[in-house]
């Protein structure tokens, strides 16, 4: 099974991101073959506020970057792991991952579990809950014979999803993520390596790089791809661009069976 990985520097255009994305997508198809591409978190609108968030969002199976990347999945014959995007759903928005299959049907859809509030005394105040609504499913989705499983971002911080992920049979976890840069520098590839580690899967992490939000804000980028027993075995630059992996099915059931960890987990 081979993969790419999308890494963007969006901003405050939607159409302009899209664009971009589309591009990409097609380069990396046509250099790479791919059998899944993977988006960053937030691909399609990156914007400075949570209302500009809010504006952006889609009612599924509405709104064009649906319908972009259910497009470009079904014409290049690929599956496609839309990064996330807002989600409207009634009266409630959600960061959601949506998975297009090589017909372009929608295979699964993910809405982020674990939101990123901080207040930091004396200093930064940022609450993600006061405008995304949680996830509350585990999600996974074929590709050929991998099982593959869903998280955005700060989910990376939780291994309880991840510990689920693997217990329904994942093999690849795919994380896009927007990880900023003061955390990323320090957490972003330590956490990474730590989740393929401890569940043995291959670890697809797919970030945000550079500046948005007017210069304001500032993401890690480094989008990697982890084996299961924590190597990197393909890694982005610091720019926009892509990088491709193969991940070896046959490589995780020899350090499973090396090493098995799950036969070994006792507490629920």
């Amino acid at each position: 099974m081979k993969v790419s990985l999308i890494q963007m520097n969006s901003q405050g255009d939607k159409a302009v991101n899209l664009a971009a994305a589309a591009a990409l997508i097609e380069e990396a198809v046509a250099a790479e073959q791919p059998d899944l591409v993977v988006l960053p978190e937030y691909y399609a609108f990156l914007g400075d506020t949570p209302a500009e968030m809010q504006e952006s969002a889609e009612t599924f199976p509405d709104g064009s970057a649906y319908r972009l990347m259910s497009g470009l999945a079904k014409k290049l014959k690929v599956t496609i792991h839309a990064g996330s995007v807002a989600e409207r759903d009634g009266n409630s928005f959600y960061n959601t991952t949506v998975v297009f299959g090589a017909d372009g049907a929608e295979i699964a859809r993910y809405r982020k579990i674990h939101l990123f509030d901080v207040e930091i005394p004396g200093g930064m105040v940022y609450r993600e809950s006061d405008t995304v609504a949680r996830g509350d499913e585990v999600v996974t989705y074929k590709v050929g014979e991998a099982t593959v499983g869903c998280a955005i971002c700060y989910d990376i911080r939780f291994p309880e999803l991840f510990r689920k992920l693997a217990d329904k049979g994942a093999d690849v976890i795919v994380l896009p993520a927007a990880f900023t840069l003061m955390t990323g520098k320090d957490h972003w590839e330590l956490l990474a390596r730590a989740r393929a580690v401890e569940t043995q899967t291959w670890f697809l992490a797919v970030g945000q790089t550079g500046p948005h939000a007017g210069g304001k804000k500032w993401c890690w980028g480094h989008s990697m791809v982890i084996d299961p027993w924590g190597h990197v075995t393909a890694q982005c630059s610091d720019g926009v661009g892509f990088t491709a992996g193969r991940i070896d099915l046959s490589y995780s059931q020899k350090v499973r069976t090396n090493l098995p960890v799950s036969r070994h987990h006792v507490l629920a």
